[in-house]
């Protein structure tokens, strides 16, 4: 049964007056200069609205000129925002952001906080900003991108989340004391999504950190979903974590479950897992079968795919751009087009949009300055090249600036039918909305780097190659160097050790005369016995006993190689005779 789209649409631009930059009558697109410092410029009286009202507040209140917390208490903004800076070009505000983040976020407090936001905007946003340090001219500490304040901080805001995956399924609870862990009331009810989306985040955690305890969870909450799919390969909205039955039996690709597929996608891609692509393409299937009329989605029973309701959702929106990373571009581009329809329409993405009625759905009018259509016409321009997605985002800036700026930054489209704003401005307009759009205009951000540049770093395990491109973009756009995730592959126990050896020999390099002077007089120099060697046999086949069964790179092992050769391998530094 094919739903098409029955009112006539207005095209913003005729709505909006003509800027320098926009297409003229000849139909030229949009110059992307022109619109990379218009976007520029919104992300500044946006941020600096917030820093100068709400700061430490997790968000502006555009309206009212203050501030308030919405998802815990880490002053949000400032977190989701960090990265935003350096793809900007901001290294002196990056370097000092990083500091007062130091100083006031403190996750040892009395709030209840989503886990999913939690994870999406803190953890991954600390994350990020720990991997992109060295780029934004931190100095970073030995043992880099191994350690780090941001990667410690980030590993303790997700501790603080591990109670809730403390269930009978494995999948978490959506809401966790940062304090007590699970409050005993807590409804153990979540959202597919809620509980889908984690692997990116954790599985980095885990693989800088050297503790498996966060990818472990990740995965086993992913495979408890899949387990979970009905006969005909759908998931539902929400679940019974405890007793793992459906709880909400609509299936679709929007709110409460959308994430879910985009990080079997990116955490495939980020992993180079097999089975999380395997598992996504099966429900890609299934999504085609019995969701998608006319190159729109909509929801469906879950078990037995008949329509439930024929909308779409804004939140939608990041489907084409998903489709790109699987290169079914054919498909992204029509899906894109019906959406863009809809902005064109009204100059937003309404929240729900009646796809039969080809209007918006009762108390669901609003527009958040939400980012995925613009995320998806970011990903689709990098594919195809296409103008159209230029358009897109030149009608995304000109609607935005004049429909939501205030005085004190950008406010919530409350009602696209009549311009309400509402006094919010979300973090995750910094954090997304603004990025993507930057990006869509900045060919030459370093964020798509085809691996033509690179930095090859030292660790404690060898030397390591990071920003060569290929980022993944967790769900609040916070980018993932999936090199990183290379670079710090050791034991726990061996991480210790190493990094202490890397201390010792930065100790050493300060007073190289002496250290030479040593080399030479006594040939190669040899660890003294005590923490952080590998002197003692007992420790070493202690350290052995404890090693898993499996291990895909090789591990540390000193004793089968003169010290000197070893620090070799981590910098020649014997043979640097400067």
């Amino acid at each position: 049964m094919p739903f098409r789209l029955l009112v006539p649409l207005g095209l913003l631009c005729s709505l909006l007056p003509l800027h320098h930059g926009a297409p003229g009558p000849d139909g030229t697109a949009p110059d992307p200069a022109h619109y990379r410092e218009r976007v520029k410029a919104m992300f500044y009286h946006a941020y600096d609205s917030y820093l100068e009202n709400a700061f430490p507040y997790d968000e502006l209140r555009p309206l009212t000129c203050d501030g308030h917390d919405t998802w815990g208490s880490f002053s949000l903004t400032l977190i989701d925002a960090l990265d935003t800076l350096l793809i900007l070009g901001n290294v002196s505000e990056f370097q000092r952001v990083v500091e007062v983040l130091q100083d006031n976020v403190d996750f040892d407090i009395d709030v209840n906080a989503s886990v999913f936001e939690t994870n999406i905007r803190v953890v991954g946003g600390l994350l990020s900003a720990h991997l992109l340090s060295k780029k934004a001219g931190v100095e970073v500490e030995a043992g880099w991108p191994c350690s780090g304040p941001l990667l410690r901080m980030a590993e303790e805001a997700a501790r603080k989340l591990l109670p809730a995956f403390q269930t009978p399924t494995g999948m978490p609870y959506g809401t966790v004391n940062l304090l007590h862990g699970v409050n005993p009331g807590e409804t153990p009810v979540t959202c597919t999504a809620g509980i889908g989306t984690f692997i990116v985040e954790f599985a980095t955690l885990s693989s800088l950190t050297g503790d498996p305890v966060f990818e472990d969870v990740a995965r086993a909450a992913l495979m408890r979903l899949w387990e979970s799919r009905s006969d005909i390969g759908l998931v539902g909205n929400h679940i019974d974590v405890l007793t793992g039955k459906w709880v909400a039996q609509d299936a679709g690709i929007g709110a409460g479950v959308d994430s879910y597929f985009e990080y079997l996608v990116k955490g495939a891609i980020l992993l180079q897992d097999k089975k999380l692509m395997a598992m996504f393409l099966e429900y890609n299937k299934a999504i085609r079968n019995y969701t998608r009329f006319d190159d729109w989605y909509l929801w469906v029973q879950m078990y037995k795919g008949t329509v439930s309701m024929p909308v779409f959702q804004s939140l939608e929106a990041y489907w084409p751009g998903l489709q790109s990373l699987i290169g079914d571009i054919d498909n992204a581009m029509r899906t894109f087009l019906n959406y863009y329809t809809v902005w064109k329409q009204f100059g937003g993405l309404p929240e729900f949009y009646n796809i039969p009625q080809g209007y918006t759905v009762e108390k669901r009018e609003g527009y958040p300055l939400r980012p995925e259509l613009i995320e998806s016409a970011m990903y689709l321009y990098r594919a195809t090249g296409d103008p159209t997605l230029l358009e897109l985002g030149r009608d995304a800036v000109e609607s935005i600036e004049k429909i939501s700026k205030v005085e004190c930054g950008f406010a919530t489209i409350k009602d696209l039918r009549d311009h309400k704003l509402d006094n919010r401005m979300e973090s995750f307009f910094l954090a997304e909305t603004v990025k993507y759009l930057y990006l869509l205009f900045d060919p030459d951000n370093f964020i798509h780097n085809n691996g033509s540049t690179f930095d090859a770093v030292i660790t404690p395990y060898g030397e390591c190659i990071l920003g060569a491109g290929g980022y993944i973009f967790n769900t609040e756009a916070h980018p993932i160097d999936p090199a990183a995730l290379h670079c710090c592959r050791r034991l726990k126990e061996e991480q210790w050790e190493v990094e202490d050896l890397m201390r010792e020999f930065y100790s050493l390099k300060r007073n190289r005369s002496r250290f030479q002077k040593t080399t030479m007089s006594s040939g190669p120099w040899e660890p003294p016995a005590g923490p952080g060697t590998f002197s003692s046999p007992e420790n070493h086949d202690e350290t052995r006993e404890k090693k898993p069964a499996k291990q895909k790179i090789p591990l540390l092992s000193c004793p089968s190689q003169p010290f000197t050769s070893k620090l070799a391998l981590l910098g020649q530094v014997f043979l640097d005779s400067s």
